[in-house]
């Protein structure tokens, strides 16, 4: 009876063992980005962190290169539990109208503009905005600043996008603000951007120097100008459901490393900046030139209006981040 008895206590043992094991938790994490793009290597570098913090309890794995789909599906994955964890840009302001904020033309003036913004505002306004739509922001990141760049001409002042057919991120106000420039925006998925320019389809698109960097549409275009028209920051997000049945040191875990890879986003951004437009003009025929930006500050006027009436205490956000700037 006691040989018999032992031997059912170390079955039940080696069941509850194996048991834990097979308990392991797989997240996956999904983005766009080409490796080497900004939001690539920052992906990374959280769930190098946060695969540290978890030990055994659970595991991150990378998809980037649009390889769960493009930003809508993976929207949409979030929402039924088949993406864990997911990195969005400009597709934020179609999820929540707050995050349209982001697409104002010269609202963010510099990096330490937007870590104010970050500290601020993230709890008051642009994390419960998130959750209420089912995306539950764990770290703000960065996609950086934008320029244009095309097959048409060098563009100077708005005056110059006329008639150019210009990719565009899906969002409202991307196209609004192209729109009173005067060029002719498409909203299209990352992913067929490079095939778009070199076949025609599309003149130019614009970018931060690591997405047009990533992306190699260099190779393809004549002309980029540092217009720097909008700093589009990244979030780091996971499902406010799902991420609230996980293990409350699992949660800690994402928590601190979403955090945590914000500096080194931050960090790895401004020396990108630094390097990649050589870089991109002198593996390529690409021409540099800078903008007047005073004309497209002047020409986004209309897009600053429509916004401050359309969304809901859209006046009072822009005021907000109007005031962080100094």
């Amino acid at each position: 009876m006691l040989m018999r008895t032992s031997i059912a206590a170390a079955a039940a043992l080696l069941l509850s063992a194996s048991g834990a094991l097979a308990q392991k938790i797989e997240l996956k994490l999904g983005h766009v980005a080409e490796p080497g793009s900004l939001i690539a290597q920052s992906a990374d570098e959280f769930a190098k962190r946060a695969n540290a913090k978890l030990g055994d309890k659970a595991t991150i794995q990378v998809f980037p290169s649009s390889q769960l789909g493009n930003d809508r599906d993976m929207y949409q994955k979030l929402k039924l539990n088949q993406l864990q964890l997911w990195i969005p840009s400009t597709i934020m302001s179609t999820v929540a109208p707050e995050f349209g904020v982001f697409e104002m033309p010269y609202i963010i003036k510099d990096r330490q503009h937007m870590k104010r913004v970050v500290e601020n505002l993230n709890d008051k306004i642009f994390i419960p905005a998130g959750k209420a739509k089912g995306v539950l922001i764990l770290g703000t990141w960065e996609n950086g600043f934008r320029h244009i760049t095309n097959n048409v001409r060098p563009v100077v002042k708005p005056e110059d996008l006329k008639g150019i057919k210009l990719r565009v991120p899906a969002g409202e106000w991307r196209v609004k603000m192209f729109q009173a420039y005067g060029a002719n925006p498409t909203p299209m998925a990352y992913g067929e951007v490079f095939t778009a320019l070199k076949t025609g389809v599309m003149d130019g698109q614009e970018n931060p120097y690591p997405q047009i960097w990533g992306g190699k549409f260099f190779e393809v275009q004549k002309y980029i100008s540092l217009s720097g028209h909008v700093f589009s920051p990244a979030w780091l997000v996971a499902s406010p459901g799902q991420f609230e049945k996980l293990p409350q040191d699992v949660q800690k875990a994402l928590s601190e490393a979403g955090r945590e890879t914000e500096q080194f986003v931050r960090e790895l951004a401004a020396k990108l900046d630094n390097e990649l437009l050589d870089k991109m003009v002198g593996a390529s025929q690409m021409k540099s030139n800078e903008v007047d930006k005073n004309a497209f500050i002047a020409g986004s006027k209309s897009v600053y209006e429509e916004f401050g009436t359309k969304v809901s205490g859209g006046a009072d956000i822009i005021k907000q981040i109007q005031a962080l700037a100094q």
